[in-house]
This record gives structure tokens, C-alpha cells and sequence, in this order.
């Protein structure tokens, strides 16, 4: 029996499809890698009799990334990425192993079909899926097809089955326009972030930034939203003057009339117009119209819409919405949120979604009676050739979804039905009264048929009161006619709903990337989000755009990336050559680059008004090795040390706290030591400045403290207070706290695992002795004699934490509270441990017995 093997994007999706094809009757069981799910069933495949495989990916399996030296920004020149720096495809999550895992399960598998997201994302995936799965594939009879792609938009029964019988290819080209995409992202983005990075943060010590950031969508998204700033700063309010009249319709109302001129900007006028009408006791009526109108329903909904109402009236950010939205589809409640169009196909079944909603709390009223009266045909809108509209595929509650997921969900839905309901259709009245030589208006609607605003009432004609009935020739009398002053006022800041219309309009991102550039911004501290979810610009935001604008616009304006996105639609069409396109726009950004680094200076000039110098910057803390002055400790992101004297910068672990660690030094190079912690639930240990950037030896990373430096005599160092291989990570140390106490800590060096032990005792050391058992180091415990645990009077014990039943018992171990992402324990385990300082592995201090391994980690809170 020959083996289907079928690769869809999530497991979640995986598990919906094996289910809906395979009608229930399917095995599941859990891969090599631990999240994915590999689903097992029989059918027909081909005309004949097969064994299926579903199982999935978790989005992208590779991801591209620059070779050895080039991913270290002290070793190469920016310029050199351009065009230099080799490039290869790594695994995007090695944690997830997932090359292997599609290995083991395609190995001997004759067929593959590809269920990835139907989008140029989704291609691309699908070709890397292929690179990982083909060369362990069973051999192909010249001439047979063995893969196959399936195109569906939503998870719903009719929909898969359909995909099943009509099996296509995956597109090449759509995935050759993501992968130049990635390259071209990837080096210009590293090139002009990496330089732009190490200038200013060498230089000024106030950005409250980690990292400088461009990228060729991100820039021209923070363009729009510091040009919306430069015009508000420079809006200069205008005074205008406006004439309002009042008469009485009957003894029980008056109408408001609006004056036909509007308003005017000199006031001299304005008062001459009111003389010429104050004194009028009569308006009369010229002209009379009723007319009827109609409020056009919605067209279907697709990505880029349904993210500007989220943001604007929902209240979710464009990432939220996306995210939401996505675990929607994968859940079956809606179809394929990625979409630009906005038009259904003639052969789309509305009336299938529809009957899903008749019997919803919400809105079956409203439905029943479409389906009984009949649909109204939805507005022709753009038929961009990708996914059908979002539309809700089966009906849902708040009490199912959560209220987050409900209110995009109830948003989608009722938008849908509004689609298929009729135009919201009113009677517009309108009187034009002359008042001496002036002519005024008064508008009033009265709704006839409520149409699509039944269902989406926010959109209704808003109430207003019926005008009385008169003709031409008829006189009211004028209550009064004043004149008001007023001011224009500036605009506001962006809302994200009126940046996403920008970046659409300008072709800015995809409808898949959009969140992801606005969500960057924020990010990066370029702008915040204010009430109503508007985008206002920080100074780091506004200083880097118009430093953009001064030294070369285009890195800014949104004309350049757009012409790159046609070209990569172009290379997605079959209608450009990848390689000339990639050539080509790497060689423009390239001499934008060189011409940039030249021109520095006058974005500087820039930075030197808005921001402090270093040296200005910071508290004095720790003194310099070198010159033994005091360096100054700047707390905004980066946090650093800088010495003015040597003028040179020490980066610090971040997302933590420092302070001088007891005046100590380092042995090596005489630096002050200082303390870093992550609060008092978390993790603290000494590190010195420079040895933290300029590791003394080979097996010190960069960025690392003393509880990873092998020095062999240093009282600070892992040699010293190293004790035995982590229970969690395995390629970590446990290391004492020595600064805990009372309340004692033990702490990977490499991993978030904490141990809290020995409260309240006097002092704790590591003994130069092991354990017989598992040769960690042994600890000396100096207990209070008032709280000691130990039998008897006793208040001294040593022994292993691992292996010693009394201290057993005074262990809890935890996850530290916060942690830089330094800290975070490797994604694969190697299986070698170790030890205590430089023993190399198999030596003492590397075994680790599961038995006690096991006792400890059932302390695990």
C-alpha cells in the first residue's frame, strides 16, 4: 500500500482537515519534535487504496540568515552585506527540529500533498517543505506526479473536499518573490541598522532605544506618521466668522438654517452680512426638494478593511486583529483572513454561510428573512485573483469564542449579512430660504427602509426632524440671526485605521505584513499609541525622519518601495527575472547606503539637539580598569557603562537592574564589579564590565558574568561557585547566589531555572569537595540556631543538593521572574553536561542520576 504524506501550515489546520477527509475514522500520535501531530487514516488516493499521513509545519521551516562572521556586527563593514555576505537557509525554530521531523515522517512516503495557506507565504513554505521531504521520498515512475497542492479557503467540509478532488502544483514563482523579499529585507535592513545602531548609540545616551532600526517598509510607515506630526506642529490656526439663522416652523419648533456662503475669513464682511439680514423680520422660502436616497450597503470584507475597523471601533491593534482573525480560520469560524479582495465569484454559494446564522441569537430575525425574501446580490467590488471575501463560516457565541475573538467575529458576521441585505434607502427634504440677500438651508432625512443598517445599526441615517411642508413663496418669521466666531483647528494624529488606508494606498506591505510594520514602529519606540488608538511620533521617531528627508528623501517616502513591490509581483507573475530584480535593487540601496554613511553628519546635527551626549548622560557607578575614574551608568534602553575619560562604552545585560557589587574588582583587568539582577524572584549575579564585552577566555560568550568565566581562582567566578549541571537546560551551570542571602539562590547560567534554598541561614559556601553520588560540589551551610532545620542542635551541614535528603527537603525550585533572552536555556539538548568551572565533559561534576534529578525537579512550581 503506497503513503500519502500531507503537510499543512498549523497543527491546529492539520487536524481539521485529517478529520473532515478521513470522516472521524483517523489515529493520532505525537512526532519526534513534540508539537506536531501526525494523523493516520486509509482511502482512495489516484484510484487506488493508500495509507494518509496528515501532519503539519508551524509556519515557516526556514528562515534566511547570513553566514559566520557576517551575523557579528563587530567583524564586517554594513557595506559589505549588500552584495559580499553569503546568505543560507536556517531552520526558523531549531527548538521544533522540524527538518527532521518532515524527514522521518516523508521517508518512504510515495505522494505528497501540500495544504499550506494559499497565499505567496503559503508557496513558499511549500517549497521548503519540498527541500526537506524529496530526497527522503520513494523514487517516482518516469512521467508520475507525486506532488500536489491544494487550494481551499476556508475549513469547512465542502470546501476541503473540493480542495481534495482538485489538486494543483505549487507556484514557483510566487515563492521565488517571497525569498527575494527576505534577501532584499535582510540586507538592506541588517546594512543601514547595524550602522545607524553603533553611530548614535556610541554617541548619545538618551535614545531609550536597543536598537536604531530601518527597514523598507518599517521607515516609510514612521514616514507617514511623522508627516501627519510636522503638519499639526506647524498648523497655524485661522479665525472665521459664520452666520446662523433660526425662524419658527410652528409655535412649538424652530429650524436651524445654515448660512450657503459657509464662512468667511474677514470679519468686516462678516459683520456686513449680518447688518444686511439682522434686521429681516421674514425668511422666505425659494426653492423646495424631496428626493429619495439610498446608503449603499458594505462591500465584502477583506483583510485591510476588517483590520481598519479593528483598530477603529474594536479597539485591537493591527497585529491583535491579524492574530485573532488567524485563530478564527484555523478554528473554522470564518474563511482565509489574508485577502485583498473584495468581491464574491458568481459561483460563491452565499446562501450555504447565511443558513449557518438562522438560528443565532443575535441576528436570526434578520436572516430568516433574507433567506425567505431572498438575497440581495453583493456590490461588485476588486476581484484581486487570491481568496474570496472573509466570511463567517459557521455560527458562534460569545460564551465559545471569549470576548476578544466574539467581537472580531461578531464584526465579520454582520458585516457578511450586510453584504447580502439591501440598500439603506431615505427621503432627503430640503428648504432654501432667502433672508434679505442671503440664502440659507435646512436638511432633513426620514428613513424609509432601514435596509443593511438593521444589522449594522453604527451605520444608520441619523435621526433627524421632519421639516414641515411648504412651497416656494411661503414666509416664516426669523427668530434670530447671529454671527459666530470660530478657529480651524489642526488635524490629528494618524489613527492606525488611516495609516493602514496609507500604506494600502501607497503600496506599503502586503495585507499580511502591514501589522507587522505598524507593530515595529511601536516597538522600537519610534511612535506610541495615544487615545483612539492614534500613532504619535517620539523624538527618536521624528529626528530619524527628518534626518532621512535631509540627507536623501527616498529612504523615506513611500515611491521606492512601492516600485519594489510591483517588481516582486512581477517576479510572482513569471514576468521578471528573480535574480535581475534582486541585482538591481540591491545595487540602488547599496549607493543609497555609501551615500548615507558620507552624509551622517547632517543627521547628527540633528540628534545633537534632541539628545544627550554619553558623557552628559548616566549616574557615576563603577570605576574604570583603565583609568580609575568613575563610568557613568546609563539606564535608557541600551543600558551601558561608558568611561568619558577613555571614551569607551561597556554594554549590560538588559531588562534588568545595576548596582556596584561591594566595591570589588576584577582579578583580571581591575574593573569594578557590578551587580545584575532581575528582582528579588529572579536571578542576580556580578559580572565585570570588561570581561562582559571582551571575553578572557574561550569558552566565555560575549555579554556573560561571572557565573560563566573559568577562572580558576577568582572568588566570583563559576570555578568557584559552580555546583552541578542544571536539571532543566543541560548545557548550564547551577551557580550559588552569594549576594542572596538570607534568602538563599541557586541559578542556572544559561537557563531561567532558579532554586530557592536555605532561607535564613548565616552563610552558604561551596565546598571544594563532590558528591560520591553525582559528583556536584558540596555546599557548607551555616544554619540560625533559632531556625534550624537540622536534628538535634545542629546548625552546620554539608552535603548535596541533589542527593543529601536533608537539604532536599530546603530546595524549591522556580522560573526566574524576568530574564534577558541571554539567559534562555538552548532549544535542542545536546546530551553532554557541565560541570563545575572547565571540567570537560565526562569528567567529575557532569553525571547527572536521573533518580535525583527527577526527586529535585518535583519541586517544579
Amino acid at each position: 500500500m503506497k503513503t500519502v504524506l500531507m503537510v499543512a501550515e498549523k497543527p491546529s489546520l492539520a487536524q481539521s482537515i485529517a478529520r473532515i477527509l478521513s470522516r472521524g475514522s483517523m489515529s493520532s500520535r505525537k512526532g519526534l519534535n513534540g508539537t506536531c501531530s501526525v494523523h493516520e487514516y486509509t482511502g482512495t488516493f489516484t484510484g487506488q487504496l493508500v495509507r494518509f499521513k496528515m501532519t503539519s509545519v508551524c509556519g515557516h521551516v526556514m528562515t534566511l540568515d547570513f553566514l559566520g562572521k557576517y551575523n557579528k556586527w563587530d567583524k564586517v563593514d554594513p557595506a559589505e552585506l549588500f552584495s559580499q555576505a553569503p546568505t543560507e537557509k536556517k531552520e526558523a525554530n531549531p527548538k521544533l527540529n522540524m527538518v527532521k521531523f518532515l524527514q522521518v515522517e516523508g521517508k518512504g512516503c510515495d505522494y505528497i500533498v501540500l495544504w499550506l495557506d494559499c497565499d505567496k507565504e503559503g508557496e513558499n513554505i511549500c517549497f521548503e517543505v519540498l527541500d526537506a521531504v524529496l530526497p527522503v521520498m520513494n523514487q517516482a515512475h518516469s512521467g508520475e506526479k507525486t506532488v500536489f497542492r491544494a487550494r481551499f479557503s476556508s475549513i469547512t467540509d465542502t470546501d476541503i473536499c473540493t480542495a481534495m478532488v482538485r489538486l494543483g502544483e505549487p507556484d514557483h514563482n510566487e515563492a521565488l518573490s517571497v525569498d527575494a523579499r527576505q534577501e532584499l529585507d535582510l540586507r538592506i535592513g541588517c546594512a543601514f541598522t547595524r550602522f545607524q545602531t553603533k553611530y548614535f548609540q556610541g554617541k548619545y545616551g538618551n535614545l531609550d532605544s536597543s536598537l536604531i532600526s530601518f527597514g523598507p517598509c518599517q521607515t516609510p510607515t514612521l514616514g507617514f506618521c511623522v508627516e501627519r506630526h510636522d503638519k499639526i506642529q506647524s498648523f497655524k490656526p485661522e479665525t472665521y466668522w459664520v452666520l446662523q439663522a433660526k425662524v419658527d416652523a410652528d409655535k412649538d419648533r424652530s429650524l436651524l438654517l445654515d448660512w450657503d456662503r459657509v464662512r468667511v475669513f474677514d470679519r468686516e464682511i462678516a459683520q456686513m452680512f449680518l447688518n444686511m439680514t439682522k434686521l429681516e423680520k421674514e425668511a422666505q422660502v425659494e426653492a423646495t426638494s424631496r428626493k429619495e436616497k439610498a446608503k449603499q450597503r458594505p462591500l465584502a470584507l477583506n483583510t485591510v478593511e476588517m483590520l481598519r475597523v479593528a483598530s477603529s471601533s474594536l479597539g485591537m491593534g493591527p497585529q491583535h486583529a491579524m492574530q485573532t482573525a488567524e485563530r478564527l480560520y484555523t478554528q473554522g469560524y470564518i474563511s482565509y483572513p489574508r485577502t485583498e479582495t473584495t468581491h464574491y465569484p458568481e459561483s460563491f454559494d452565499l446562501k450555504g454561510p447565511l443558513r449557518q446564522q438562522a438560528n443565532h441569537p443575535y441576528w436570526a430575525d434578520t436572516v430568516k428573512r433574507l433567506l425567505a425574501e431572498g438575497i440581495n446580490r453583493p456590490r461588485k467590488g476588486h476581484d484581486a485573483g487570491d481568496h474570496p471575501p472573509i466570511t463567517p463560516m459557521k455560527s458562534a457565541t460569545e460564551a465559545e469564542l471569549g470576548s476578544e475573538a466574539w467581537r472580531l467575529y461578531e464584526y465579520i458576521t454582520r458585516h457578511f449579512i450586510a453584504t447580502v441585505s439591501h440598500d439603506c434607502k431615505y427621503l432627503q427634504s430640503t428648504i432654501s430660504f432667502r433672508i434679505g440677500p442671503e440664502r440659507f438651508t435646512c436638511t432633513g432625512k426620514t428613513v424609509i427602509s432601514p435596509g443593511f443598517t438593521e444589522i449594522m445599526p453604527w451605520q444608520s441615517v441619523p435621526l433627524e426632524e421632519s421639516l414641515p411642508t411648504c412651497q416656494r413663496g411661503d414666509t416664516f418669521t426669523v427668530a434670530e440671526v447671529k454671527m459666530l466666531e470660530k478657529q480651524t483647528s489642526p488635524p490629528d494624529y494618524l489613527t492606525e485605521a488611516e495609516l493602514i488606508t496609507l500604506m494600502e494606498k501607497h503600496g506599503i506591505g502586503t495585507d499580511a505584513s502591514i501589522p507587522v510594520h505598524i507593530n515595529n514602529i511601536c516597538q522600537r519606540n519610534y511612535v506610541v499609541v495615544e487615545s483612539g488608538r492614534r500613532l504619535k511620533p517620539t523624538n527618536l521617531g521624528i529626528v530619524l525622519v527628518h534626518g532621512y528627508y535631509k540627507i536623501d528623501a527616498e529612504l523615506v517616502l513611500p515611491t521606492i518601495r512601492s516600485a519594489v513591490e510591483k517588481q516582486l509581483n512581477l517576479i510572482a507573475q513569471g514576468k521578471a527575472d528573480y535574480r535581475q530584480v534582486l541585482g538591481h535593487t540591491l545595487d540602488v540601496f547599496k549607493r543609497k547606503f555609501h551615500y548615507f554613511v558620507d552624509s551622517i553628519a547632517g543627521m547628527d546635527e540633528l540628534m545633537e539637539v534632541s539628545f544627550s551626549p554619553l558623557a552628559a548622560t548616566g549616574k557615576p557607578l563603577s570605576r574604570c580598569g583603565k583609568c580609575h575614574r568613575f563610568m557613568k551608568y546609563i539606564q535608557a534602553k541600551p543600558s551601558r557603562l561608558h568611561c568619558s575619560h577613555c571614551d569607551e562604552t561597556y554594554t549590560l545585560p538588559q531588562n534588568g537592574t545595576i548596582k556596584l557589587y561591594k566595591e570589588l574588582r576584577c582579578p583580571l583587568d581591575d574593573f569594578e564589579l557590578v551587580l545584575w539582577s532581575s528582582g528579588s524572584r529572579g536571578k542576580s549575579y556580578p559580572l565585570c564590565p570588561y570581561c562582559s564585552n571582551h571575553p578572557p577566555f574561550r569558552d566565555m560568550k560575549k555579554g556573560t558574568g561571572c557565573n560563566e568565566c573559568t577562572h580558576p581562582t577568582c572568588q566570583h567566578s563559576l570555578s568557584m561557585l559552580g555546583i552541578g549541571q542544571c536539571v532543566e537546560c543541560e548545557s548550564g551551570v547551577l551557580v550559588l547566589d552569594p549576594t542572596s542571602g538570607p534568602k538563599w539562590r541557586v541559578a542556572c547560567n544559561r537557563c531561567n531555572v532558579v532554586a530557592h534554598c536555605f532561607e535564613n541561614a548565616h552563610r552558604v559556601r561551596v565546598s571544594a569537595d563532590t558528591c560520591g553520588t553525582c559528583e556536584a560540589a558540596l555546599l557548607d551551610v551555616d544554619f540560625n540556631k533559632a531556625r534550624s532545620p537540622l536534628p538535634g542542635d545542629g546548625t552546620q551541614h554539608t552535603g548535596c543538593v541533589f542527593c543529601d535528603p536533608v537539604f532536599q527537603e530546603l530546595v524549591e525550585l522556580k522560573h526566574a521572574a524576568s530574564c534577558h533572552p541571554m539567559h534562555r536555556g538552548p532549544g535542542r539538548r545536546q546530551g553532554r553536561g557541565r560541570g563545575r568551572g572547565r571540567r570537560p565533559a565526562g569528567k567529575p561534576g557532569t553525571r547527572r542520576p536521573k533518580d535525583k534529578m527527577s526527586a529535585l525537579a518535583a519541586y517544579f512550581v
